[in-house]
């Protein structure tokens, strides 16, 4: 491992300095209630940078973890956000700050959601509260934050990947610097992450890898990695590592009293260990080892990153380690939302909503929940539909469909490029797949769903969730381009829902299709709509007028086509404009364009012929290549009517920038995409 020769922390730390600490790791705090009130912490405050750390003891290390832990705690009630995976791996954090010459060598976070105690120890402590709010801290690293931010990330499996570049690119310049990459159990499904391992192998690179071993990703990791991370543990052995870095293969110690994955026990008789699939890689192999005793890090690690050639040190951590519930429900306490506020006014404001809502309807379903229902009640009618999910099954409110049909569910993993290309070979023999998946997700199989759904035309059927702005996860689970990359491939069909209801019918539409199709829907809740039964088919490509506002004989006649959650957007801005605007002598006309392909083209038409003068696009989407250019493309290319009247013509979408994270009304609003700036924009089309 490339390390700069005259630093102290290229030495493996004395014996007698782990001795004296190695009982001290028994004395690590529990808790078991987040904090209202900052909590004392004066070890942690006097951290500003990770070079403050290296004069603490192994001792005062395992209490800087303690404070850690409860600080991360406070933060977390104080704004929300990632929660569980953050507690977890607080040891290995200070550990790694401890051992390495951050920022020249680089420490490589994979997904990213786990880095909130790495924000700590380099100098944005008094800034997590910030964290995920408009101009505040990113919920991920990001390389403009801080030197310490390595690599961008908020998606999985590209940590390996980006760590060996960066240490070919290191080689190449003769510069001697650790890269350290910290990899999940769960994101080490991903194929992204073992073509890397294939290729450090090839390059013989100096690398470093960390693989934090919790048995989870969101949810409890599956598969035969999984699996093979269960032969590891049930072996009983433990691969340590000599004073020379040398592998020494011994009787694990008794590190934990559950039985670790003993889902996989149940299943099938576990092998006993002979190898390791790491090592037959062609890794330096080490492990597994307690993730969360400090001086067994620091032995390990101090000598692993002195080993030449690719290394992975295997650790095992507890998610939500630290906090109890946290640690009982660590898929509930994958993230959490910031804690209430607790004083007279707010109990006040409370009981008063608690009576409101009592005399309203039910609250409003999540999308996510919209699409769970449809998917148990068409399942329930039709045994041809099996559902497709890369380790989404939460998120994407798929948790009862897996309960009541486990025989037709299939969680894949994080391997997006595998589902999208499973439920194309499902297509060709005569069941009907669906694949829900994020907006963001389905990116990265993009070349599956060319090549091996729409080039063949096969029966599959897409159900995007968080499409559109997603707020305080910011631009990296941001949906905002499946408009664009989804409409120019051949056969596909698009639908761009509404609202709850709408959504569910445009579900069942495309359900009934004979092709490949997508669904796009947004994060969170829509306008509150009832899901009205039985399940309907909608026309293809027909859309809907919603309202007329205004005189007919105005002499202005201003079209809004708006798709998907814009349409409540338009009629809102629509009415504000003929009630508000005395002097605007104009008809407005909001039409639900439901289908982003085909378009209705016949409604474009019929719009022309009723001498529309303006027309205005709205889509939370990116302008360039999204519904808005489609609808420009067949007006100038295959329109004559249009080359005759020549109507004004805006598209209001997200300009060509990445948007920040924030709130979603916040988001909405930098982008003019909130009821005022549409009103804004449509003034400056008509006047």
């Amino acid at each position: 491992m490339q390390q700069s020769p005259h630093s102290p922390k290229s030495q493996s730390l004395s014996t007698s300095v782990l001795d004296s600490a190695a009982q001290l790791s028994s004395l690590q705090q529990t808790y078991t209630v987040i904090p209202r009130v900052r909590p004392h912490t004066p070890l942690l405050d006097a951290i500003d940078t990770p070079t403050d750390l290296s004069t603490l003891s192994a001792a005062k290390l395992i209490t800087l973890a303690d404070e850690l832990r409860l600080f991360l705690l406070y933060s977390a009630g104080q704004s929300g956000g990632h929660f569980g995976a953050n507690l977890g791996v607080v040891e290995l954090t200070i550990v790694l700050h401890y051992l390495l010459e951050t920022p020249q060598d680089q420490i490589v976070w994979d997904v990213g959601h786990q880095a909130y105690a790495h924000k700590v120890l380099t100098g944005r402590r008094e800034q997590l509260g910030t964290i995920r709010s408009k101009d505040g801290l990113t919920a991920f690293p990001e390389r403009a934050e801080s030197v310490y931010d390595t690599f961008g990330v908020g998606h999985s499996s590209t940590s390996i990947s980006a760590g060996l570049g960066m240490s070919l690119a290191l080689r190449y310049q003769g510069r001697e610097q650790t890269v350290a990459c910290i990899i999940g159990d769960g994101a080490m499904t991903g194929g992204m992450a073992f073509e890397a391992m294939n290729d450090a192998v090839q390059q013989n690179a100096d690398l470093l890898v960390i693989l934090n071993d919790n048995d989870m990703s969101i949810s409890c990791s599956i598969g035969g990695f999984s699996r093979h991370l269960a032969m590891l543990w049930e072996s009983g052995y433990q691969v340590d590592i000599s004073e020379s870095g040398e592998p020494v293969l011994c009787h694990r110690p008794d590190m934990q009293a559950f039985d670790r994955r003993k889902r996989h026990k149940e299943m099938r008789d576990v092998p006993q260990l002979e190898d390791n699939l790491f090592k037959a890689i062609g890794f330096t192999y080490f492990g597994p080892f307690d993730g969360h005793n400090i001086p067994e890090l620091l032995r390990v690690l101090s000598l692993a990153k002195q080993v030449s050639g690719p290394v992975l040190v295997h650790i095992y951590t507890t998610k939500g380690k630290g906090f109890a519930p946290a640690e009982l429900d660590p898929v509930g306490y994958h993230a959490i939302s910031k804690l209430p506020v607790e004083d007279n006014e707010a109990k006040t404001n409370a009981a008063n909503t608690s009576i409101a809502k009592a005399s309203k309807d039910k609250p409003a379903l999540k999308y996510s929940q919209v699409f769970g229902q449809f998917l148990c009640d068409k399942a329930a009618e039709d045994d041809k539909l099996l559902a497709v999910t890369p380790a989404m099954e939460e998120g994407s409110g798929m948790t009862d469909f897996a309960r009541h049909f486990p025989e037709r569910f299939f969680d894949v993993a994080i391997a997006e490029q595998h589902a999208v290309t499973l439920a194309a070979g499902m297509a060709t023999q005569g069941v009907k797949p669906i694949v829900a998946i994020y907006s963001t997700f389905l990116q990265r199989g993009y070349d599956q769903l060319i090549h091996d759904v729409a080039l063949q035309n096969l029966d599959v059927m897409f159900a995007i969730d968080r499409a559109g702005l997603v707020g305080e996860d910011g631009a990296t689970h941001a949906g905002v381009f499946d408009f664009g990359f989804l409409r120019c491939v051949p056969n596909m069909v698009i639908a761009a829902p509404k609202d709850e209801n709408e959504c569910y019918h445009l579900l069942n539409t495309c359900y009934e299709y004979p092709g490949c199709t997508a669904v796009r829907y947004p994060r969170g809740t829509g306008t509150g709509a009832d899901i009205k039964q039985p399940a309907q088919n909608y026309k293809v490509g027909e859309a809907v007028v919603e309202s007329v506002l205004g005189k007919a004989d105005a002499p202005y006649k201003l079209t809004l086509l708006a798709f998907g959650t814009m349409v409540a957007t338009a009629q809102q801005a629509a009415e504000t404009l003929i009630n508000n605007d005395a002097a605007l002598d104009c008809q407005i006309q909001v039409v639900n364009m439901r289908w982003v392909k085909p378009l209705d083209t016949v409604m474009l038409e019929t719009l022309l012929a009723q001498e529309v003068t303006h027309i205005a696009t709205l889509e939370e989407h990116m302008i360039m290549g999204g519904a808005g250019s489609a609808v420009n493309e067949y007006l100038l290319n295959e329109s004559a009517a249009f080359k005759q009247s020549r109507p004004a013509i805006a598209n209001i979408g997200i300009p060509d920038r990445f948007i920040a994270h924030g709130s979603q009304a916040e988001q909405l609003a930098d982008c003019g995409l909130d009821v005022e700036g549409v009103i804004k924009q449509l003034r400056t089309l008509l006047f």
